[in-house]
């Protein structure tokens, strides 16, 4: 019996596919543009630091950001080592950075909508520390203007998630319902900031702003490389034998997926979610496979070392947590069932070194074959429309 492969735009048709991870390259004028005139020189700005243009903030600290944080360059090649490191905003891709050319790209793609995140900023707005709370506040406030800006331009395409001034709960409460009012539909947040003399996420301290997200319905995105404990990854950990070049982006880009492990692990141990149980925490970037094998791990080393709880971790993220997948292909149908098929998401990661790209729904044609129709529509596009309360416009 001859079984016939569907192509990926064929098993995907009619279904509208989300990008549950993708990326903003962030213009030179985003901030200066907005910025009031006694910040104009502070805020977030593109300067030659030793005759290379580099992002700083406050005048004069860089941003640690690899030129436009783009492997797309603007003829369509996608660079697969750190080639990309030296190209700057008028290298690369349109589509990084300009809405229309976005919404181009989407089309092209056959993606529906993307979810995007920050570069400069860091991508949980963690590098905001570098400075003094008012230009940090700023910062941070600007940039969600213009994302939402860009989430209007885009038509409903784009859906920035905003970033938090994690360093105040209050603040963030505030921005939280500024930016919820602008219609941005999610946060991003710095999940470590017990770091800076805060208490950490599970704390009581935090219960305002997970009333509020609950409240409001706004999920809380945890994107990988989003804290400062993970900043560093592109020299911390790696044998000297992967300490340069492509060894080494492949290594840090490797250990960023165990250092969202570290963070579920620790969301879940807390038992925090058992406090606001219609909560949404989603683990962007990091991929899948590993979720069944953590859960059973917490679960059998809190039973062993009498640690409490009165719902199982399991039920806790199938109940209120995802995950975001891109590479993933091999028995990737089964892998999604015992994640939970409503737990994961289908994403790209346009336009980073390690995204899908071009074409990268043809990426997982296999894996696609192997799944049910209401599997792909769920994986592919209809959890994400529901946990970011997506409607086609």
């Amino acid at each position: 019996m001859t079984v016939t492969m569907l192509t990926a735009r064929e098993a995907l048709a009619d279904i509208r596919v989300v990008d549950a991870d993708s990326h903003v390259s962030e213009w030179a004028d985003l901030w200066t543009s907005r910025a009031p005139a006694s910040l104009r020189h502070r805020v977030p700005q593109r300067k030659l630091v030793d005759n290379v243009p580099t992002w700083v903030i406050d005048g004069d600290k860089p941003l640690g950001v690899f030129g436009a944080m783009s492997a797309i360059h603007g003829s369509g090649l996608k660079s697969h080592g750190m080639e990309f490191g030296d190209w700057q905003l008028e290298d690369v891709h349109a589509a990084c950075y300009d809405v229309k050319a976005r919404v181009e790209y989407l089309n092209q793609e056959g993606i529906w909508a993307q979810i995007a995140y920050p570069n400069a900023l860091g991508f949980g707005g963690q590098k905001a520390a570098l400075v003094d709370g008012n230009l940090r506040l700023a910062s941070t406030e600007i940039f969600n203007d213009a994302m939402a800006e860009m989430q209007s331009d885009s038509g409903g395409r784009i859906y920035p998630m905003a970033l938090l001034p994690w360093w105040d709960v209050k603040l963030s409460v505030t921005e939280a319902r500024r930016c919820h009012a602008m219609g941005l539909r999610g946060v991003n947040i710095n999940p470590d900031p017990h770091g800076h003399g805060l208490p950490d996420l599970s704390d009581h301290y935090w219960d305002p702003l997970w009333e509020t997200c609950t409240e409001l319905d706004l999920p809380i995105n945890f994107h990988i490389g989003a804290s400062d404990e993970s900043a560093s990854w592109y020299g911390v950990g790696a044998w000297p034998c992967n300490r340069s070049g492509a060894s080494q982006l492949a290594y840090g880009s490797l250990m960023l997926f165990v250092s969202n492990m570290r963070v579920i692990a620790n969301i879940l141990m807390s038992c925090m979610l058992e406090r606001f149980p219609t909560l949404k925490v989603v683990s962007v970037e990091s991929g899948a496979g590993w979720v069944p094998f953590l859960l059973e791990a917490i679960e059998y080393e809190m039973m062993e070392c009498r640690v409490p709880f009165k719902v199982p971790p399991t039920d806790i993220f199938k109940r209120q947590m995802y995950a975001c997948s891109w590479f993933e292909r091999r028995d990737f149908a089964n892998s999604v069932r015992n994640v939970g098929i409503d737990n994961v998401m289908f994403e790209t990661d346009f336009p980073h070194p390690t995204c899908l790209y071009p074409n990268g729904l043809d990426y997982l044609t296999c894996a696609l074959n192997d799944m049910t129709l209401d599997e792909r529509r769920r994986v592919f596009g209809g959890t994400a429309a529901r946990v970011y309360n997506l409607k086609a416009t």
